[in-house]
């Protein structure tokens, strides 16, 4: 699922990293996130747009800050700094970084000194959103400041020649109450892009690039009943359909009628839909675990015992598809990125039956994404717009 444009957010270390590529997404532009890590040669054969640093907690003159190689400045890229991004950018080019006696947290009023550009149709004075210790005192050669706050006077700089803008607050929160339309004129105006990334556009790519990996080959998807496994069974099965066998794993634990609805949604499909009623099976397994993280590894074990079993009884499959998404990339650590929390889906596999492959079609969408395709492809709202649940369900909603 190639995009035609594309925004590289470069993290580094931040805490909105996600939220900044989200808000690219939200102007019709794919956005990918990489690690400051990364190699600039790699960053730069994505054949980026445009390019954003996000902010972050480290302070630029620190031994071991994050810093990228400064040839990207001469890469002929629009580039956007925010906060850290802002102050590396500075520094970087030659300009003066400090820290303050206290740092600025809170709301803030940016006063905009130049027009046009990141603050093309921004009022005068307009609300952000600050958090930062550190602080550009004076800007580098060839950088004009565009705006200021009261305790800011470097609030925001531009060189509108090479195309580099930075921002000391934060755009991409919904406190900065213009910030997106700043994003908006970065992304669309400066960057040149078209704003052409839609649901109805990447499941046509999607579905296409799904028949042509797979062409006359077999797919099984473990489906589980949320929105990603869902949308992915969907998906695989406009592009193959007899070709795709989903194995609905029942363990009992989900909600009310919620394994009679799945079954429903996908009984007309075309698909090849197996539902293995295993809630006996799961609840001996349970009997007498209380702690809530043993319960999970032990529902987490039966359901890969169980999808093996059937699996095997299908025989040879091709290819193996699961309903990877983004934030699970993204939230499973890539690079020097902290981990959130592990995915089960990223970077293991059950061992059922040899495969040529792994197809994970919705991987560069976030969960709004997902529920708009799925929308896209005429699934089931109960199942496009129900409440996450964990997947091992009632056995850790509930106590003892």
């Amino acid at each position: 699922m190639v995009p035609t444009e594309r925004i590289i957010i470069v993290d580094f270390g931040g805490q909105y990293a996600q939220l900044i590529a989200r808000r690219v997404r939200e102007c019709g532009v794919y956005s990918k996130i990489v690690s400051y890590t990364r190699d600039l040669d790699e960053i730069l054969a994505e054949k980026p747009q445009g390019i954003i640093f996000t902010g972050g907690p480290a302070s630029v003159y620190e031994d071991g800050a994050p810093r990228l190689d400064s040839r990207i400045f001469e890469a002929g890229i629009p580039i956007f700094g925010i906060c850290y991004g802002m102050q590396w950018m500075c520094r970087e080019l030659g300009g003066d970084v400090k820290r303050p006696i206290t740092r600025e947290y809170g709301y803030a009023k940016v006063q905009k000194l130049a027009d046009g550009d990141v603050f093309a149709n921004v009022s005068a004075e307009t609300d952000v959103w600050m958090s930062h210790g550190d602080y550009v005192e004076e800007p580098p050669i060839g950088f004009e400041v565009i705006g200021k706050t009261a305790h800011t006077p470097v609030a925001a700089v531009a060189d509108t020649r090479r195309k580099l803008y930075g921002v000391q607050f934060h755009p991409e929160v919904n406190h900065s109450k213009e910030g997106m339309q700043m994003l908006r004129s970065f992304i669309l105006d400066v960057c040149g892009c078209r704003g052409d990334w839609t649901m109805e556009h990447f499941a046509e790519t999607a579905i296409q690039e799904i028949r042509d990996t797979v062409g006359d080959g077999k797919v099984l998807l473990a489906l589980s009943g949320g929105v990603d496994s869902s949308v992915c069974a969907q998906l695989l099965s406009r592009a193959v359909g007899s070709q795709l066998t989903c194995i609905f794993v029942d363990h009992g634990l989900m909600r009310k009628n919620e394994g009679d609805e799945v079954e429903a949604a996908f009984a007309d499909s075309g698909m090849h839909f197996i539902r293995v009623n295993a809630a006996d099976r799961f609840l001996a397994r349970l009997k007498g675990i209380t702690d809530p993280e043993q319960k999970r590894k032990t529902i987490g074990e039966e359901f890969i015992r169980v999808f093996e079993e059937e699996g095997r009884k299908i025989g040879q499959v091709d290819y193996l598809a699961q309903g990877t998404i983004y934030p699970d990339v993204v939230e499973s650590g890539t690079g020097n990125a902290a981990v959130i929390k592990s995915h089960h889906n990223v970077g293991g596999l059950p061992a059922v039956v040899d495969f040529k492959g792994l197809i994970e079609p919705l991987r560069d969408l976030f969960k709004d994404e997902v529920r708009e395709l799925g929308e896209e492809l005429g699934l089931a709202d109960y199942l496009v717009w129900r409440q996450p649940f964990p997947g091992p369900g009632l056995g850790i909603r509930i106590m003892g």
